[in-house]
């Protein structure tokens, strides 16, 4: 059962209630810069992870203002700034090239389908919210240059998730360049246990990824299994099913170099 830490009163809730019942994650970026980004971003993984676990979910917004783009250089690539163009039509333009979801706009005072529970996913210090609330830290862009700037949006997005997500996150070039890394590595990865025989995730694996996304959304977590898997012993097909249901998760879509040697 996914539970999730309610910022509200700093104790654990469900998730989604028993009975399996719509749950509506309503996600609320305050601005269309990196913090917005990584607000969508958590919402995203967590309506993943409820549909992992059998729920149904809605997926809503409240867009942020539209404002003015900031003054100064933009980086290379726009995708991996969002700040480079203010308004919320840039911020979800820039959601989707991470593989976030559609989010339906949909302010919390219009008629909607019943939801059993709706989470809110908020910036740290948002206003305060009526139901179960996950917060979100800040994230910027200090200190980054034209190399800061990933031409594969996903790497962007393990950046994003591989901090957890209360504390504030700056994202650098050691930072991307991490993730790229690591992505690439995964993938080579993949692709080549790919061709190994198919062979089920371990059952203790696979308790210890649903541990870790079960407990507060734990992203970090996840990958530390990954990590952990990426070396062991455990036979290369295994691994390829493995990654595959993380990523199910994840969004960091590890399969994709699957055949492209051949």
């Amino acid at each position: 059962m996914l539970r999730i830490l309610d910022a509200r009163t700093g104790e654990p809730v469900d998730a989604a209630p028993a009975g399996r019942g719509l749950v509506r994650v309503h996600a609320h970026p305050p601005g269309a810069d990196l913090t917005g980004l990584r607000v969508l971003l958590v919402a995203d993984v967590l309506v993943r992870a409820l549909e992992v676990g059998g729920n149904s979910a809605w997926a809503t917004l409240t867009s942020p203002p539209d404002v003015a783009a900031p003054s100064g250089p933009r980086d290379a690539d726009d995708r991996a700034a969002p700040e480079a163009s203010g308004g919320a039509a840039g911020l979800l333009a820039r959601a989707a090239g991470l593989g976030i979801r559609p989010f339906e706009e949909h302010p919390e005072t219009e008629p909607a389908p019943v939801a059993m529970r709706t989470v809110d996913v908020v910036a740290q210090g948002a206003a305060a919210t009526n139901g179960p609330r996950v917060e979100v830290a800040a994230a910027d862009g200090t200190g980054q240059g034209p190399s800061a700037a990933p031409g594969d949006p996903t790497v962007l997005r393990l950046a994003l998730l591989a901090r957890p997500r209360d504390v504030p996150l700056t994202l650098d070039a050691g930072v991307l360049a991490d993730a790229e890394g690591a992505l690439g590595r995964w993938r080579s990865a993949v692709a080549g246990w790919a061709t190994r025989p198919s062979k089920p995730v371990p059952e203790d694996v696979r308790l210890r990824l649903r541990a870790a996304w079960e407990d507060d959304l734990d992203v970090p977590a996840v990958l530390d299994v990954l990590r952990s898997v990426e070396t062991s012993g455990i036979p290369e097909g295994a691994r390829f099913e493995t990654y595959a249901y993380a990523d199910r998760l994840l969004g960091l879509e590890l399969t994709r170099e699957i055949g492209t040697s051949l």
